[in-house]
Parts: structure tokens; C-alpha cells; sequence
């Protein structure tokens, strides 16, 4: 699904085949999921290929490795070149990136390594979570305490919280998770943020206990530009009763409706909420259909 015996990925300064790159068996990285990571799509567009924010993108990739202290070698602008270079040599258009700094030297201990390193990777990867509306279920696993690790840097380790969520919610037979923060309020997805509709507005968890996504972002400025007020507040699961609709965002999902919250069923169709008029608009945008589309006027 990921690569096959053509694919080439990037390796701390080669392009080699994906079946030869490999981690140590004595990696820091491997015992304690001690590396970082960013989730990014290039589209093809009628200006050619596009990477969608990538120095947002890999701005966050910067910050994430200096908030846990893991050293990158690399500006934004040479990350921002290796990925066209990678999409190029696997003549690939529209594509997930996927960077991952870690720490790949022998290292038991728990300090921070003296080196780091640059895996980076391409493949076709449709909308992660599909495209019909979710099923979510109030997960009994909560996100991370903000103050026990650095919440808005993306580190891989952080992502078991988000498996052991998701597989619980699907063995119950939900099609995703939805965490509560520790005290009791809506927070985020296993790997994508959370919007409701309620009275003609949106509403989204602020930052604190979520990883405020740039996909997240995007929508809300979206929204914003088209009139639509968007309020970041700390909310209940209780108040999602009565609304109108919901969905979640995130660069892997892009925008997906949400049709349900355990017993909680949005009646309206998702194509006729909010989440949908900006999921068109956001489409429009990474595809460069807005752009197009502007300078024909």
C-alpha cells in the first residue's frame, strides 16, 4: 500500500529504494517513540503540483522537534525541496507526505540524543477516514494532561493515545473516537480535530488539550472570510444535543461529516450544513481551483 520494490524514499541525505531504509534495532527513537512527524498532501493543480502550506507544515515539524529537543538539520526551505524532489522521483502529484525526524543512534537512556534524523515519504493515500459520515463514540480514554507532555508538538509517541482510542471505539463498532479533555469537555479525534453547528455557528475546542491542526486552521478562516462565526470554547458532550450538524478536520481526513455521537444523531444531511459548504471551499483551495478560478475574474 506504502511503497513498492520502485518507490524511492528520503534518508538523511540520499533518495534510496523504501526497502533498504531501516532504523536500528538500538534506536532511541524505536524503544520510546522519541521522534516527531508531519502529515502533509500535495495536490495537482492547474499551476502544476502543490504542496498545501508546507512551511506551516514543516515550521510545526521545527517547533515539535525543538519542544522535546531533538536536533533538525534542516531549514524550511531545504525540507520544502526535498518534497518536490521525492514527489518528482515517484512521479507522484497528488500524494501524502510524510517527514519523520527522529533519533536513530544507539541511546537506552532517557536524555536527549546529540544527533537527529530525516526519514521522509511518499504515497497515494485517499481521505483517511472515507467519505461518508462517522459514527463517533465518546472514548474512555482521555487526551494527554497538557502539562505532563508538550501537547501541540506532534511526537510520534503521543500517537499511542490515539490507537488505543481508535481500536477501542471500532471494536465497539463506531467508526471513530471522539476524547474528552481531563476535565470532561469535547477535544479532538484520534487524529483530527472536532467542529458542531449549533444555531448557524461553529464550535471547536481551543487549544489547551488539542493539537490545533493546520487543516483546522484553514477552516477556520475559511468560515470566517464567508461570514460564518466560528467561537473556540471549552464545550460538554451533553451540548452537542440540538445540534445541527458536525464534522472533523485534519490533513489526512481533509473535512468529513459527522452523523452521530453515541446516541446523539445530527438530523440535518451534511450536505446541507456548514461542514459542507467548507469542505467544497476547501477543496477548492488545495486543489487551486479558488485560484484559478480568481484570476480569471
Amino acid at each position: 500500500m506504502y511503497f513498492d520494490n520502485s518507490t524511492l524514499v528520503y534518508l538523511d541525505g540520499e533518495f534510496i529504494p523504501a526497502e533498504q531504509a531501516t532504523c536500528g534495532a538500538y534506536a532511541q527513537s524505536l524503544h520510546y517513540g522519541y521522534a516527531v512527524f508531519e502529515g502533509i498532501r500535495a495536490y495537482s493543480t492547474p499551476q502544476g503540483t502543490r504542496i498545501f502550506k508546507a512551511r506551516e507544515h514543516y515550521e510545526r515539524l521545527h517547533y515539535s522537534c525543538r519542544a522535546i529537543g531533538l536536533p533538525l538539520n534542516y531549514s524550511v526551505e531545504e525540507l520544502t525541496e526535498i518534497s518536490y524532489d521525492l514527489l518528482a522521483k515517484n512521479n507522484l502529484s497528488d500524494a501524502y507526505i510524510r517527514p519523520l525526524a527522529f533519533a536513530a543512534t544507539p541511546h537506552m537512556t532517557l536524555t536527549t540524543p546529540a544527533s537527529g534524523n530525516l526519514l521522509m515519504a511518499v504515497w497515494h493515500w485517499g481521505k483517511y477516514l472515507g467519505s461518508q459520515s462517522l459514527r463517533l463514540t465518546i472514548s474512555p480514554y482521555e487526551r494527554p494532561n497538557p502539562k505532563a507532555v508538550p501537547i501541540e508538538a506532534k511526537v510520534s509517541g503521543h500517537y499511542a493515545n490515539s490507537i488505543i482510542a481508535s481500536s477501542e471505539a471500532k471494536g465497539r463498532g463506531f467508526d471513530e473516537a471522539l476524547l474528552l479533555d481531563m476535565n470532561g469537555y469535547v477535544a479532538e479525534g484520534p487524529g483530527a480535530n472536532f467542529f458542531v453547528e449549533k444555531d448557524g455557528e461553529l464550535f471547536t475546542a481551543p487549544g489547551g488539550s488539542i493539537l490545533r491542526g493546520i487543516t483546522r486552521n484553514t477552516i477556520i478562516d475559511l468560515a470566517r472570510e464567508a461570514g460564518i462565526t466560528v467561537t473556540e470554547r471549552f464545550f460538554r458532550p451533553e451540548e452537542l444535543r440540538g445540534a445541527t450538524g458536525a464534522f472533523m478536520t485534519g490533513t489526512a481526513a481533509e473535512v468529513i461529516g459527522v452523523a452521530s455521537v453515541d446516541d446523539v444523531v445530527f438530523d440535518t444531511p451534511f450536505e446541507q450544513t456548514l461542514g459542507a459548504q467548507l469542505a467544497a471551499s476547501y477543496s477548492a483551495l488545495v486543489t487551486g481551483q479558488k485560484e484559478a478560478v480568481e484570476a480569471s475574474l
